[in-house]
């Protein structure tokens, strides 16, 4: 059985990367692959701490490009990464190619893979990210490889600068384990009649933390933001959290336990963010049938082009009137497009479809 391994900085949790490689590992497996994955961080089967974010071996934490590191850091970062993808007949790198989060890092990995079967499956490019900006050495190409993107947005912009990509969006499970309201509720600590705007994700500044919170306010709901602050947020966190309490809000900050759990709880699901490389929540609003307030970045409106309903962060009396007259037809619209565009069998496809084009499938 051949082996497929997929690369990251960090995998096996709750991030988003870490959640679409998953899907994609179950695609493989189901195609006859062995799967092996190695990262810097997570719980995997190969761990290689020099490729973690934020724990670069000393002379290689430097973002200028390719010869930050010394000759003989890279060349022992290659030789780990190397060992740990020795008995690899295909990798799959998840964003490791395409985001300087561990440059260094990345460029060791590629130079292991030179003329090696991989894809490099793009989440969020430099030129995306402001705190990257003038980062130009990702992603690179080797006839070997086979790019793929989250969005049609990237792969035109990876085509601006000569590399021919594939757009494989996220795929999830449409038909996921059903959990009664109360009961979640129950579970949660949440009143049956509280008024609940579920916030999912991490805080950071492109979540767009205080427009939610301006949405749950005026929606009369409690604000339930569900991940920790990331890049420095917390500072901020902690004050538009004290600002919304002292104005009377009802603010709980803490994890859901899963996502049936989560989305059963919320009356509304508020994703207003300035800038995402997809965006599953709005799409796991519309499986568990909430209603989603989502932000206008430019993959959200990719994803609207699909036929999905969602209200707009500025007209919070819309999603008032909504929460006040339930619209079944509604959720049942936008639980029908994602049934379409975004389950796992679409995914599943879109995978067997570029592996049998690579000549890769077993």
């Amino acid at each position: 059985m051949p082996t497929c391994a997929f690369v990251s900085f960090r995998l096996g949790g709750t991030d988003g990367v870490s959640v679409v490689a998953a899907t994609w590992m179950d695609a493989v497996r189901a195609m006859g692959f062995d799967v092996v994955t190695v990262a810097g961080a997570g719980p995997v089967d190969r761990l290689v701490p020099g490729l973690a974010i934020g724990s670069v071996p000393d002379g290689l934490a430097g973002l200028d490009g390719p010869d930050a590191a010394s000759a003989n850091e890279r060349s022992a970062l290659a030789n780990e990464v190397d060992e740990a993808l020795a008995d690899a007949d295909l990798v799959v790198l998840e964003n490791l190619a395409t985001i300087p989060m561990n440059l260094p890092a990345s460029m060791a990995t590629l130079d292991v893979l030179a003329g090696r079967p991989a894809v490099l499956h793009h989440h969020d490019p430099a030129w995306q990210r402001a705190r990257y900006a003038g980062i130009e050495v990702l992603p690179t190409d080797d006839p070997a490889w086979r790019h793929v993107t989250i969005n049609d947005l990237t792969r035109a912009q990876l085509a601006d600068r000569g590399i021919t990509a594939t757009t494989i969006r996220n795929g999830f499970d449409t038909h996921p384990p059903l959990v009664e309201r109360d009961a979640a509720r129950a579970v949660l600590g949440f009143g049956p009649d509280e008024r609940l705007a579920v916030h999912p994700g991490r805080a950071i500044e492109r979540k767009d933390v205080p427009t939610a919170i301006r949405v749950a306010e005026a929606i009369g709901a409690s604000y339930w933001l569900t991940g920790p602050a990331e890049e420095d947020y917390a500072p901020v966190l902690d004050d538009l959290l004290r600002q919304a309490r002292t104005r009377g809000t009802v603010v709980h900050h803490r994890p859901a336990p899963d996502l049936s759990t989560l989305y059963a709880a919320a009356d509304v699901v508020l994703f207003p963010s300035i800038w995402e490389g997809f965006g599953n929540p709005p799409v796991e609003a519309a499986i568990h049938r909430r209603p989603a307030v989502v932000g206008h970045y430019p993959v959200a409106e990719e994803l609207r082009g699909l036929g999905f309903r969602w209200f707009d962060p500025a007209a919070p009396e819309a999603v008032t009137a909504a929460l006040d007259a339930p619209d079944q037809t509604l959720l049942d619209h936008n639980a029908a497009v994602a049934e379409e565009h975004l389950s796992l069998e679409a995914t599943a496809r879109g995978i067997r479809a570029l592996f049998d084009g690579a000549g890769w499938t077993p």
